[in-house]
């Protein structure tokens, strides 16, 4: 173990054992939210209603001393509802920016699919630029600055599908899924008086969070590994069953992830087991299947596992 990944490896369990306090027996996508949040990446929580896409957003924010808005899209969401609006100060003659919920360092868009196009596309500065346009001029957005999104992905009354170029933004995506029955008796003693969230209190700083961050990105990734992340873009760029294959964005999303699992688990380096557990949640969201492989049922997910089968690892398979 490399002693000078442990600050982040006691960082991440410190988040996750707070969130299942809330979440439970969901240790796996808790996982991965909390690897986006180290990898500065935004994240879409997929899933059908009630299994704890909201909360889970809500928890994560709670276990972190930062500001917090929540945005419920809906159909008649303006895009200024969101970025904020210029308003004319008769005072002092001058249009003052009046800051929209998107000024917060972790922002909750819950059904984001509910949104028109043009509502969600005033997300996509945002969440790529770290920065919003009101009237031509710019405004930064605080540090950290991370977008929860969620979709019911069953539902298509009164919804708008999300565009490739808004998916392509989001570096992960994860489903929460049902629990298994001692979970959910778990959840239901837990629920009986009080909800856990009135409780939950936050287990880390800004300022510590932005150093997990920056101490991440030292994480060791060696040319081979390298290689093989672009080996297995370039695969999807190339399968037969895909109309569109992951962009650069995607590679680098990858190999982000990558080192933030490795930290997560004390390692100052990269193994080929990281890049194989990051791949479905990174890179399955940004494909488009092709309408033969539609017609015949095949998931974005399934492909991705195969290319996986496919594409030799460098140095053997690491369990």
């Amino acid at each position: 173990m490399d002693t000078t990944m442990q600050p982040i490896q006691a960082f991440s369990e410190r988040m996750i054992d707070n969130i299942e306090k809330v979440i439970v027996g969901k240790r796996e996508p808790i996982e991965l939210v909390v690897n986006g949040l180290l990898s500065r990446g935004h994240i879409l929580i997929e899933d059908v209603p009630g299994t704890g896409k909201t909360m889970l957003a809500k928890s994560l924010a709670r276990s972190i001393g930062c500001s917090f808005n929540r945005i419920q899209f809906t159909p008649d969401m303006l895009p200024s509802d969101v970025t904020g609006v210029s308003i004319y100060n008769q005072k002092t003659e001058e249009f003052e920016y009046r800051a929209g919920p998107i000024m917060a360092q972790i922002v909750l868009t819950d059904e984001v699919n509910r949104a028109t196009p043009k509502t969600q596309a005033a997300l996509l500065e945002a969440m790529e630029e770290y920065q919003v346009t009101v009237d031509g001029v710019t405004h930064p957005l605080p540090e950290p600055f991370l977008v929860i999104a969620t979709q019911n992905p069953i539902e298509y009354e009164g919804t708008f599908p999300l565009p490739e170029a808004q998916m392509d933004r989001f570096m992960l995506r994860l489903r929460v899924g049902y629990p298994g029955s001692q979970d959910e008796i778990r959840m239901l003693e837990s629920q009986q008086l009080t909800h856990p969230i009135d409780a939950l209190e936050a287990v880390v700083g800004v300022d510590e969070l932005l150093s997990a961050q920056k101490k991440v990105r030292e994480v060791v990734v060696s040319p081979d590994i390298k290689g093989y992340v672009v080996d297995l873009i370039q695969s999807t760029r190339d399968h037969p069953e895909l109309y569109l294959g992951a962009s650069p964005r995607g590679s680098i999303a990858l190999f982000r992830t990558a080192q933030a699992r490795a930290a997560m688990h004390g390692r100052g380096f990269v193994l080929p087991d990281d890049i194989k557990k990051m791949a479905v949640p990174v890179l399955a969201h940004r494909l488009i299947v092709g309408s033969a492989a539609r017609i015949r049922e095949i998931d974005s997910r399934e492909i991705v596992r195969e290319i996986l089968d496919r594409i030799p690892a460098p140095g053997g398979e690491v369990a």
